[in-house]
């Protein structure tokens, strides 16, 4: 009996979840230790389980300080960057802050300039004055064109006339081609081109003298409207009327007989040659260059108005091309 109830007060002090074997219930005899040995082995083994799952718990703790270490130093760096990044931006608003008001004095300076260029004396001033000023070139040299006019002669005259170095076999330009309908003249005279041959000892004197005028009367022209355009001519003309000459710098041909000889000097002297616009008495090949050298005057004039010239070799249709453009309207509006 004493054993019955030593195992009934052993069984109240047993863990919860640990049952007690029915052997030993049913056998009051068996040892005491034999119960205790099994009571042990469950303790140990619950002990264990518990001792696993605590370092397991441990383990999940320390993963977790980690990572929360982790996003610590993170949320540091992160807090750096923010605030270097908003030093930046201080940097940056202060700067274009100063930039902004630059561009506003800019701006308002732009807008005095507008006034002052919308005023009075301003752009619009300096256009009306420039229009003023190529009326007055436009009625100037209408004078000259009313006192050298340039017309149209029907007469059917040979082509030698305007052009002197032809050749058969070339096709002929709009003005040659042009030419042959109708003829410029300047004051009722023809321009006849200086043959680059010797002339015979019964040339035709009449056809020299008349050439000799008429460029004079171009010579003329060409000083006129150079004066009144403000143009300083690249080949100056000596005027003498029919005895006239354009003088050249740097010469580029010198006749040292019939033929071109091409040359880079000058006088010994150092004064520019002198070339006539007449034939009597003189070289063919250096009246034939004078006459050249006039056309570069007359194509100087077109390229300084914005025209480019007819060719090399007319010299009447330029005068007539540059009086044309001269006396348009667009040469004041433009």
């Amino acid at each position: 009996m004493r054993k019955i109830r030593s195992i009934s007060k052993w069984k109240k002090h047993l863990p919860i979840g640990i049952s007690f074997p029915c052997s030993l219930c049913s056998n009051p005899y068996t040892p005491l230790l034999k119960w205790l040995l099994f009571v042990g082995g469950q303790v140990r083994t619950e002990s264990l389980a518990q001792s696993n799952e605590l370092q397991e718990m441990k383990q999940k703790l320390e993963s977790r300080k980690l990572a929360l270490s982790d996003l610590s130093m993170h949320a540091k760096r992160s807090l750096e960057d923010v605030k270097r990044k908003r030093e930046q931006l201080g940097l940056e608003i202060r700067s274009l802050l100063l930039a902004g008001k630059t561009l506003s004095a800019a701006d308002q300076q732009l807008q005095d300039a507008n006034k002052l260029l919308s005023g009075k004396k301003g752009c619009g001033r300096l256009k009306y004055l420039q229009k003023m000023l190529r009326m007055r070139e436009q009625y100037m040299i209408g004078q000259v064109c009313t006192l050298y006019p340039v017309k149209a002669s029907n007469d059917i005259t040979s082509r030698d006339k305007l052009d002197p170095q032809s050749d058969g076999g070339k096709s002929e330009d709009p003005v040659d081609s042009q030419s042959r309908k109708s003829s410029l003249t300047i004051l009722g005279q023809q321009l006849t081109v200086f043959p680059m041959k010797k002339l015979s000892f019964f040339g035709d004197k009449k056809e020299i003298q008349r050439s000799a005028t008429v460029l004079g009367y171009v010579a003329h022209a060409v000083l006129l409207i150079a004066s009144y355009l403000d143009v300083p001519l690249r080949y100056p003309v000596r005027l003498g009327g029919s005895r006239s000459y354009v003088l050249d710098y740097a010469p580029l041909v010198e006749t040292a007989s019939s033929d071109l000889v091409f040359s880079s000097t000058v006088g010994l002297n150092g004064k520019p040659m002198e070339f006539p616009l007449f034939l009597e008495g003189q070289d063919t090949t250096r009246a034939a260059y004078a006459v050249f050298l006039l056309n570069k005057d007359l194509e100087q004039l077109l390229n300084y108005i914005g025209a480019e010239s007819l060719g090399p070799r007319h010299v009447l249709p330029n005068l007539n091309e540059l009086f044309r453009i001269i006396q348009s309207n667009e040469y004041i509006n433009k």
